[in-house]
């Protein structure tokens, strides 16, 4: 009597039985986009064919992607691609395939900073996205999150007397380990390390663009940078209404759904509040973005001691959530 008959299963037919269980939302985000496209784009991080042989560029591209998913450091990646058929076939990679450790992934990410190629990864991800369907561009979501720094936050001097009309100094003490990260003000406390920008679709959710800087940039500083061009309304809160975007928004015949903040000769009129309650509703669904990086990816720190390398990791991160995203009722 064979194997068949007695209804074992042979070595073969166990792995190819547990494949079949491979993780369903990684198979919809491998048939989502194409590779290729994205490879091209990694080509100037290839390794160079004088010296000893490398992992494909793509290969790690895909497995910091799923780090960022799964909210793991470099350490905790090398051991899942290891140990875990779904990664491995995401990634490309066979059984018998040696796999990158952490210190490969670390030198691929450096890569990246170095070669500014982050930004152009999103944007390309973000083509393919909006050439198949999913940016609705009804209207444009801006915000911004404070993220803390990785490294100790400094001991603050003491109050520094702030000269009227001046902004509040950020840079009063600098941290050695990270002396990018700055200070900001959080409600009556201060805060010490970075701050990440979004433009959200307002329909679908997805991230169009981002940005990332210190804690101490204004909000309002980059939002032209978030202003899309093609939606038909912006949506943000009082830290971005200004008079020049107001000018901009209706030059570009965008809605401006910016809400709008009193100042000490005029206070708002009861149609004004309305309209700030109304726009509340709206915008706050940009929250759903900051809860996703926060809770699901542990996005409450930064993991580097760099605005460089933390911009890339930002940078990934708005790359993941948008692919989740959009797999996420496929």
């Amino acid at each position: 009597m064979s194997l068949r008959e007695t209804d074992q299963l042979s070595f073969a037919d166990a792995l190819s039985f547990k494949r079949a269980g491979l993780n369903e939302r990684l198979g919809r985000i491998a048939a989502l986009i194409d590779w290729r496209a994205v490879d091209k784009l990694l080509e100037p991080l290839r390794p160079d064919r004088r010296g000893a042989p490398g992992y494909a560029p793509l290969l790690l591209f895909k497995a910091v992607l799923l780090a960022q998913w799964n909210g793991l450091s470099d350490e905790a990646m090398e051991e899942m691609l290891a140990d875990r058929l779904s990664f491995q076939d995401f990634c490309g990679l066979g059984l018998a395939d040696a796999k990158p450790d952490h210190s490969t992934l670390w030198r691929f990410r450096e890569a990246l900073a170095e070669s500014g190629l982050a930004d152009g990864l999103f944007q390309e991800i973000n083509r393919q996205l909006g050439d198949h369907g999913f940016f609705l561009r009804q209207g444009t979501l801006i915000d911004a999150t404070l993220v803390a720094a990785q490294a100790t936050a400094p001991p603050l001097p003491p109050a520094v007397p702030q000269v009227a009309g001046e902004a509040a100094p950020s840079r009063l003490v600098a941290s050695e380990t990270d002396p990018d990260a700055t200070w900001t003000r959080r409600g009556k406390s201060r805060f010490f390390g970075y701050k990440g920008h979004v433009a959200v679709d307002q329909k679908s959710g997805l991230i169009r663009a981002q940005v990332f800087t210190g804690a101490d940039v204004n909000e309002t500083v980059v939002a032209d940078r978030l202003i899309m061009g093609d939606e038909k309304a912006v949506y943000a809160d009082k830290a971005y209404h200004t008079h020049a975007r107001t000018a901009l928004l209706k030059e570009h015949n965008i809605k401006n759904r910016i809400q709008q903040r009193p100042n000490k000769h005029h206070r708002l009129t009861p149609r004004q509040n309305l309209r700030n309650r109304l726009i509340g509703h709206i915008r706050g669904r940009v929250e759903t973005v900051f809860a996703y990086l926060k809770r699901i990816c542990g996005y409450r720190r930064v993991r580097y001691f760099s605005k460089t390398r933390n911009a890339v990791q930002f940078a990934l991160l708005c790359i993941a959530y948008n692919l989740n995203k959009a797999t996420h009722s496929a």
